[in-house]
């Protein structure tokens, strides 16, 4: 497993919607994924220290979690199928652990109100992760451990779908510049 930090949050202008940009600590390989807009501006609220005046959703999971004597030690990304991310909720309670079936995006919004880490399985980054060399212009997807990143044919950009218009269209400059 890989731990990973919030890169930022975008919106795709292709289709309007959201994507969470996760960065491999300590490396440039990226981590794309498609959130709802209700997902993504639950993480920004925390990301930003939004006050609001009621618990949003994930704010009311982490105070059952809490109430109920657990904590949520990290999350995963532990698979991806059909394009589409699947995610793992650990928490430990009363000493025991426990793993609990999430959206990527839930899993996020509540390992930001937690500080908890966020993974990812090295299959997932290896298969969906994305290196931009430093002009921005090309991506580059894979590098497993010792593997050099190799470009991306077409045949690839096409397995990968819904990130094709997404990668082509990242601008490394708009990146914010925060370490996380």
């Amino acid at each position: 497993m890989k731990e990973l930090s919030i890169e930022s949050i975008r919106l795709s202008l292709m289709n309007y919607q959201r994507v969470v940009i996760l960065r491999e600590k300590d490396s440039d390989r990226y981590l794309p994924i498609w959130i709802g807009p209700a997902e993504a501006d639950a993480i920004a609220v925390r990301l930003q220290d939004v006050a609001v005046a009621r618990p949003l959703t994930h704010d009311l999971l982490r105070n059952l979690i809490e109430e109920l004597g657990g904590r949520v030690a990290y999350i995963v990304v532990n698979d991806l199928s059909n394009d589409t991310f699947y995610a793992r909720i650990v928490l430990d309670v009363n000493g025991s652990t426990m793993e609990i079936d999430s959206r990527p995006s839930d899993a996020i919004a509540l390992a930001v109100r937690t500080e908890a880490p966020i993974y990812v399985e090295d299959s997932v980054l290896d298969r969906a992760g994305v290196v931009l060399e430093e002009d921005g212009e090309r991506a580059e997807v894979g590098t497993g451990a010792g593997e050099r990143a190799k470009p991306v044919d077409p045949a690839e950009l096409e397995r990968l779908g819904a990130f094709k218009d997404f990668i082509e269209g990242l601008d490394l400059d708009d990146f914010d510049t925060r370490k996380g």
